[in-house]
C-alpha cells in the first residue's frame, strides 16, 4: 500500500516530473485529499465542482446517474490515470473502486490555478483530456453504430492498448470489472457479453482465465472484428 507521500510523488511525476518544485509539490498536497477505497466503495467527492482524480493504484469505474435510478458505466480507469469527475448537474457521477484502490483528488479549478503558466503541467492535462475524449468518441461510435460482436471486440482491443502485457505472442489482459460492468458500458446484456466471449474463444482469438483475466491469442483477428476502418492501427 502506498503512503500519501508516495501517491503525491507519483501524481507530481505524472503531471510533470521536471516542472514541480518542492514548494509547489507541497501546495498540491495541501489542496488534495488521499483516499483509500475498498472494492465496490464509492469515492466521497465534492459534487459541487469538477474533481481531478489521480489513481495511485487499483482501478475504478465512472458511473453516470439519470432520473428513475438509471445508470451508465461511462468509463474505466487504471493506475496512473488522471480522471475528471464532473460536478453534479443534469446528471450526477460516482467514481467506484473495482478493486482496492488509492486515489488523490482535488478540485480541477484549483489544480489549474496551481499549475499557473507551467506549460508542462498544462500539456499533461491536455494529453490526458485528449486521450479521454478519443475513448469517448470510440465508445459513441460503438454504441450508436456497431453490432454486439464489434462492441465486445472493440472493448478488448481498447483494453489491450491500456492495460495489456505481452506474454510471448499473446497478450494478458486483466479485467477487474465484472461482466455486468462491461455489459453496462457497452449497452448490451450480460448474456450477450458472455456469448460473444465464448464465440471469440471458439475461434481461437482469446482464452478466458477465470472471470478476471483474458489471454488475447490473435489481436489481428480481434481488431479485424472490431469494425475499424481498413488499415487502422
Amino acid at each position: 500500500m502506498l503512503t500519501q507521500t508516495q501517491i503525491l510523488d507519483r501524481f507530481a511525476a505524472r503531471l510533470a516530473p521536471d516542472a514541480i518544485c518542492e514548494a509547489s509539490r507541497l501546495q498540491f498536497g495541501a489542496a488534495s485529499r488521499a483516499l483509500q477505497l475498498r472494492r465496490d466503495e464509492e469515492a466521497r467527492l465534492d459534487e459541487s465542482c469538477d474533481q481531478l482524480v489521480f489513481l495511485g493504484s487499483g482501478s475504478t469505474k465512472l458511473v453516470a446517474h439519470a432520473s428513475h435510478d438509471r445508470e451508465q458505466v461511462v468509463a474505466f480507469h487504471f493506475e496512473d490515470d488522471l480522471v475528471c469527475v464532473p460536478a453534479r448537474a443534469r446528471h450526477s457521477y460516482r467514481l467506484v473502486a473495482l478493486q482496492d484502490t488509492q486515489i488523490l483528488a482535488m478540485p480541477f479549478d484549483k489544480l489549474v490555478e496551481l499549475a499557473g503558466d507551467r506549460a508542462a503541467i498544462l500539456v499533461s492535462l491536455l494529453d490526458a483530456t485528449r486521450a479521454s475524449l478519443g475513448r469517448c468518441r470510440e465508445k459513441s461510435i460503438a454504441l450508436g453504430r456497431k453490432a454486439a460482436p464489434e462492441r465486445v471486440a472493440s472493448f478488448l482491443v481498447g483494453m489491450a492498448g491500456r492495460t495489456g502485457r505481452a506474454d510471448g505472442k499473446a497478450i494478458i489482459l486483466p479485467l477487474p470489472m465484472s461482466r455486468r460492468d462491461i455489459a453496462d458500458s457497452l449497452g448490451i446484456t450480460i448474456e450477450t457479453v458472455s456469448r460473444q466471449l465464448t464465440r471469440l474463444r471458439e475461434r481461437g482469438a482469446i482464452e478466458t482465465v477465470g472471470r478476471s483475466q483474458i489471454r488475447i491469442l490473435n489481436l489481428t483477428a480481434l481488431t479485424e472484428g472490431a469494425g475499424f476502418l481498413s488499415g487502422a492501427s
